[in-house]
Parts: structure tokens; sequence; C-alpha cells
């Protein structure tokens, strides 16, 4: 153990979620001293091993694994799912930890994750950001693969001189679909068109309907990847979000919707402003 202390963190939840878990955690080694081995986990909420999707990151102190099935059913974030068995061999391992669940409220508690952290064999299982984060960590721990890649010049080959991202996020999202609807996304998109006949506009969606949609309305100005392959229980799936994810780093501006991660962390891998389309509350 290093003198300043090691932390096992386990990022969970969707792609954003992680993607924005592990650069605290990052930005946590930086600013401690203290070495963490992340840990991450393929599940139902996205099924795509880290090595699939990302270059390995070469960081001294900080390292991403892929768990093995013995350490998925060790390190583990406890819950009903897995009936909190991991719980009880992380308390012997461990001399404290912090469970997903209780960073929200450690956040409005102003807790300093740092000093927690410093001098300890600390677990942590996290599917938000956390502590002083840097948004400029984002493009060097998160280097596609080739095969993301590919599928990242496929998605982009069409864009024009001015090109504006769109993430509507549906099926599974109640908030995003209740206050972020399609009117807002149409509202914008003839304003942009009209400003600039010649712009484009790359939709990045969950749902089909919503692409038929804005095709039908826009037709050749919307770029959209193909349909079908947004599913995060598979390695392609998961792959084409991520190369969808970039791609909209790439545009000029991103408009998504309220409560959504994605276009946060897309936002972030490249510094392209994003603007919330929300009804007011």
């Amino acid at each position: 153990m290093s003198n300043n202390g090691t932390l096992t963190f386990v990022p969970n939840g969707g792609l954003g979620n992680r993607m924005r878990a592990i650069a605290s955690a990052y930005a946590l080694m930086q600013q401690t001293g203290v070495s963490v081995r992340t840990v991450w986990i393929a599940d139902w909420t996205l099924g795509a091993p880290f090595a699939t999707l990302f270059k390995p990151i070469r960081e001294q102190g900080f390292t991403v694994e892929d768990a093995s099935l013995a350490q998925k059913m060790l390190y583990d974030h406890p819950r009903k799912h897995n009936l909190w068995l991991p719980r009880l061999p992380q308390a012997l391992l461990f001399q404290q930890r912090i469970d997903d669940y209780e960073v929200t409220p450690l956040k409005q508690q102003s807790f300093d994750f740092n000093a927690w952290a410093t001098g300890r064999r600390s677990y942590m299982s996290c599917y938000q950001e956390f502590g002083r984060w840097n948004a400029a960590d984002y493009a060097k721990l998160f280097r596609p693969t080739d095969e993301v890649e590919t599928l990242l010049r496929q998605y982009t080959r069409d864009f024009a001189t001015t090109t504006i991202g769109f993430h509507v996020r549906r099926t599974d999202h109640t908030q995003a679909t209740q206050r972020s609807p399609l009117s807002l996304f149409v509202a914008q998109a003839e304003r942009e068109l009209s400003a600039d006949p010649q712009a484009k506009i790359f939709l990045a969606t969950d749902d089909d309907a919503t692409k038929q949609e804005l095709s039908s309305r826009f037709g050749t100005a919307i770029i959209t990847p193909p349909s079908g392959t947004y599913s995060r229980e598979t390695v392609a799936g998961m792959r084409a979000a991520l190369a969808e994810m970039l791609a909209l780093s790439r545009t000029k501006i991103i408009y998504g919707c309220a409560e959504s991660t994605y276009p946060v962390v897309a936002s972030r891998m490249s510094g392209t402003p994003l603007k919330v389309l929300a009804l007011k509350q």
C-alpha cells in the first residue's frame, strides 16, 4: 500500500455515469497521491468491458481493469440484485467504504472525499462525479479503441462546415422524455436551418421514432447512425453509443435533454458548448 492509501473504485450505471465517476476518481488520485484501482464490471446497465471501448489508461497510480467473475463477486456494489453478498468480504478487505447510494447525500453535506481516502485502504462504488474533477482529463483518459474510431469516421463523414449536435434521450429516461419533448428540438432545428440552410444536424437518439420524425421533417439535413444499434447490453451497442457520443463532441454546439449525462460527457470530451432544451418548471 502506498503511504497515501489505496482506493478500490467501482464505477457503475451507464456510459456517461461511469466516465464521470472515473474522471472524478482520477482527479482524487492526482490531488491526494492515493493509488486508485478501478474495477470495471460489465452488467445489464452496460454490457461491454472497458477494453472493448477504450484504450488502456496508462497513468502512474491509476489503473482500470475489467473484472473477472471472481472480482465481480467480490467487488460489485452490494444491492438486492446480488443479495448484498459482496458487503461481507468488502468489510474484511477494506478499512472503510462508500456505496453509490451514499455519494449524493455526502456531496450535499460538502463531504471531503480527498481527506476520507488519504492514508486508508478504501472501497467506493459510484455512478456520478464527486470531489474536484477536471473536465480536461476526459479526452486524456477516454481514448476510443480502433473499432470505435471506425464507427466514428462513418458517423461524421457527412458532417458539413456547420454541424449541430442533437441528443434526444427517450425509452428508459422519464425525466428526459417529459421535460425535453421533441417539439423543442423541432423548433431548434428550424432556427438553426433558417440561420444556415447548409448546416447539418447530427442526431444521436435511442428512439427510432424520433429518427423517423426528424428525418421526415428536415430530410437530408439530418445525419443519424443506423437504427437498432443502441442496446446497452451488447458490445456492439455500446461501441455505437460511444461513437455517437464522440460524434456529438465534434459538432459546433450540442443540444441535449434534461437530466441526461450523455451530452454532458460529450461536451467535456472536446469543450463543445452544451445547451439543455427543457420546459420551464
